[in-house]
């Protein structure tokens, strides 16, 4: 694929955030308007994107799949965890600190991204799955260990860190990451297609009347987030976004050889963590109230880095 067939691919996807940017920017949309947004997308489009999706796939083809979700735990969660270590003994940030820096790090904006830019490449019935896997990975298992391990640094500056309190916020927060729709749709119909059933023709029309609007409606969320934003520019905001953008997808490159990929999987895996950082990241700052201005320009950094970084990482491996 040529440089000119990647800008070709990629230019209406870029132009559609852009577009949200504007909108952002010039005060159409404030943050609780874009988080309405937001909402749609991860609560109800897309959702309904792996509903129908995974519901028409066979079970010998989701089970070709297990590679790729292998290497996505790896390449996110194992990520997370090597940037934790660093950030925790190597730079001597305090153990919250060092979950929010690591999350943000790790966690890619695949559900707003996804679709377009892999459905571009592949078609959208080919990245269902890999895309609904991704989210099981980030909001069943990444999303609550890192709530876990800076709720456990909160505790233990405060003295406060009993036996009964530590499982029962380890239970809610592993509860919370499950019961997120883009953990707990693809989660169910997973386990529906091992179980033989699928969905009828009836069934993914009505679904596809909400799941064909995610592409627009989430590439415009991305622009809107980053449009209503102010960037920071520190040396932790750049440091996040350069794990973000370019050290984590080129670890998913030696993990995908490693776990021995094909090449279309190891493109789907490499891309899936090359998007910019996860404004929900950015989000669980806040709530720990660490490094919230850093975080938050790491996100619009990392999506102006992507303009750079997508092309190439596509010419690349695609």
């Amino acid at each position: 694929m040529s440089i000119l067939d990647i800008l070709i691919l990629l230019a209406p996807i870029f132009f559609v955030i852009v577009l949200g940017w504007f909108a952002g920017h010039f005060g159409s949309y404030d943050a609780k308007s874009a988080k309405g947004v937001s909402t749609l997308v991860t609560k109800y489009a897309l959702p309904a994107h792996f509903i129908a999706g995974i519901l028409t796939t066979s079970r010998s083809e989701f089970l070709s799949q297990i590679p790729l979700m292998v290497s996505l735990i790896i390449g996110i969660v194992g990520f997370y965890i090597v940037i934790l270590l660093l950030c925790r003994f190597v730079f001597k940030y305090d153990l919250t600190n060092s979950s929010v820096f690591s999350l943000n790090s790790a966690q890619p904006t695949f559900a707003f991204m996804g679709i377009p830019v892999l459905g571009s490449l592949f078609g959208a019935q080919e990245v269902a799955i890999p895309i609904a896997v991704t989210g099981i990975v980030v909001n069943a298992i990444l999303d609550p260990l890192a709530i876990i391990v800076a709720t456990v640094g909160e505790s233990s500056k405060k003295n406060e860190e009993g036996g009964d309190s530590f499982w029962k916020m380890t239970g809610k927060s592993i509860l919370h990451g499950l019961s997120e729709p883009l953990a707990a749709a693809p989660l169910i119909s997973m386990i529906l297609v091992l179980c033989g059933v699928t969905l009828p023709e009836l069934g993914v029309k009505m679904l596809d009347q909400l799941g064909s609007t995610t592409s627009g409606v989430a590439l415009f969320a991305v622009g809107v987030t980053v449009g209503i934003r102010s960037i920071k520019l520190s040396v932790p905001a750049f440091g996040i976004a350069l794990l973000k953008v370019a050290v984590q997808p080129a670890l998913m490159f030696l993990i995908a050889l490693a776990v021995g990929l094909p090449a279309d999987q190891t493109t789907k895996a490499i891309l899936l963590v090359a998007f910019p950082g996860s404004a929900v990241a950015a989000m669980i700052a806040t709530r720990f109230e660490k490094q919230e201005e850093e975080t938050a320009s790491a996100f619009v950094i990392s999506a102006i880095l992507s303009l750079i970084s997508l092309p190439i990482i596509i010419a690349l491996t695609a």
